[in-house]
């Protein structure tokens, strides 16, 4: 079997700086101190790669650098400078021409949008995570994941299901706006355990009650005077409200809070770093809330809670809010921080808080 391997190697760089995407700012994610990432992440798909096939790839960052000696790969397309999208799709379309029966490639749903354009249902495809977002069904939920997987499609054990290619505003998603919409069914080889869901909205009016009560009982919790990083998503945005910090919380961003007073907003990876180096012996506490139906808690859409970041919390001050319905229709949660022992660290059985002064227990996996 031939396979098609390539990597967008800009994606996920916006992360960690807080830029939400990496789509046209690049130079702006360098200039802040973004190092690339989705290499990296290649690797260690290719680290667990267990099968004889024919690999056909990019050159360099695009593809060939993540490779190890001991696979049988050809570069059948090059490149020059900084990768394009048009890059991505006409590497595709070579891996078309090639006779490829799988593509694999390395981003975040704007990669999943560009392979998808050029390749539309003639081929399966799955992604190695390594956006900033992935709202994509297309994805692994890991780098090993994404290997697992694809043994098992090499092997014939692996269905093939229509998979949801998500396209996201960018421009709208720095201004917390989220705008999403489907771009197009992909086929892509299909585990309910290896394979993530398609990110979902819950939105009713129990839901809100639901968000109104959790962010009750964290507004008691927090008159503990620790620093509070908020995370993303509209059940951490209910406590802002309720808090009333006199300035809105960012609906898509990660903020700091104590005392009942916003200390910064939008905060990326660096910032957070010197706000905990400010707090230096006083406790720090993470609220987040996982992606509905998704079930990650971290490594989407939330890359500014780094490793680095969280160690310097430690996990035992991580606490998951979301409401009973997200709950139920999440069998379990996620972790995918880019570090496996942490990953470890997390992984468990984890009390989420669901509603006033209640929370369940949920089981959390490595991705």
């Amino acid at each position: 079997m031939k396979i098609g391997f390539l990597i967008n190697p800009i994606a996920g760089m916006g992360g960690s700086v807080g830029l939400k995407g990496t789509d046209d700012l690049v130079d702006e994610a360098l200039r802040l101190g973004a190092n690339p990432i989705a290499g990296e992440r290649a690797k260690k798909c290719m680290e667990e790669w267990n099968i004889d096939s024919l690999i056909l790839t990019c050159s360099g960052a695009m593809g060939e650098d993540a490779l190890p000696n001991s696979l049988r790969y050809k570069v059948v397309y090059s490149f020059e400078g900084i990768s394009t999208s048009e890059d991505t799709k006409n590497a595709c379309k070579r891996f078309l021409e090639e006779g490829v029966e799988l593509l694999v490639f390395c981003g975040g749903d704007g990669t999943a949008r560009d392979v998808y354009s050029a390749v539309k249902r003639e081929i399966p495809i799955i992604g190695i995570p390594a956006g900033v977002k992935m709202h994509s069904a297309v994805f692994a939920i890991s780098p090993k994941g994404a290997a697992k997987i694809v043994e098992h499609f090499v092997e014939g054990k692996a269905e093939v299901r229509d998979a949801e290619v998500m396209d996201t505003d960018e421009d709208a998603y720095r201004r917390n706006e989220l705008q999403m919409k489907v771009f197009g069914y992909a086929r892509t080889p299909y585990e309910p355990v290896l394979v993530q869901q398609g990110k979902s909205l819950f939105q009713s009016v129990s839901e809100e009650s639901a968000k109104e009560e959790i962010a009750r009982f964290a507004c008691e919790f927090m008159r503990d005077g620790s620093l509070y990083i908020l995370g993303a998503g509209t059940t951490i945005h209910k406590i802002a409200e309720l808090l009333d910090l006199g300035e809105e919380k960012t609906l898509l961003g990660v903020d700091a809070v104590k005392d009942g007073k916003l200390l910064a907003k939008d905060l990326n990876e660096q910032g957070l770093l010197q706000l905990l180096e400010n707090e230096k012996g006083k406790k720090a506490k993470i609220l987040v809330s996982p992606i509905g139906a998704q079930g990650f808690v971290f490594g989407r859409g939330n890359q500014q809670l780094s490793a680095k970041v969280l160690d310097k919390v430690g996990v035992e001050n991580v606490i998951v809010l979301a409401t009973p319905h997200k709950l139920s229709e999440t069998p379990f949660l996620l972790v995918d921080t880019g570090s496996d022992e942490l990953d470890e660290l997390l992984s468990g059985h984890m009390s989420v808080v669901c509603d006033y002064r209640m929370a369940q227990r949920k089981e959390v996996k490595k991705g």
